[in-house]
């Protein structure tokens, strides 16, 4: 399966987005996500960027337009949502969804480094 590399106004949409919040930008399936305690938050693949989210939110986000996150056919990542594209133009939207995924990661216990 041949993946689309992100484009750099959507890697810099992201990273604008997240500068004042405290989160450590690593790269997974090739493009940048950010990490709370080692939790993946969010972060941009292909063309889409998506966000974690508590059961609640992520109602709340569907009723909103988002999807959920499926970065291989059949491979769901369950607390993950695509956000809808005119969220991204907007920067209170996109940090209304941002804040919700960093409290919700930031609850939860930090992941232990792999040996």
């Amino acid at each position: 399966m041949k993946f689309e590399k992100p484009s750099e106004e959507l890697i810099g949409i992201l990273d604008q987005a997240m500068e004042k919040r405290g989160a450590e930008r690593r790269k997974m399936f090739g493009s940048p996500c950010y990490f709370v305690n080692r939790n993946m938050m969010t972060g941009v693949h292909q063309s889409t960027l998506f966000v974690r989210l508590s059961e609640d939110d992520k109602e709340w986000a569907a009723g909103e337009g988002a999807s959920g996150f499926e970065p291989m056919k059949g491979r769901v990542m369950r607390e993950y949502m695509v956000l809808p594209e005119e969220v991204l133009r907007n920067g209170e939207r996109l940090d209304d969804y941002l804040d919700r995924s960093y409290e919700y990661v930031s609850s939860l216990p930090p992941k232990e480094k792999k040996k």
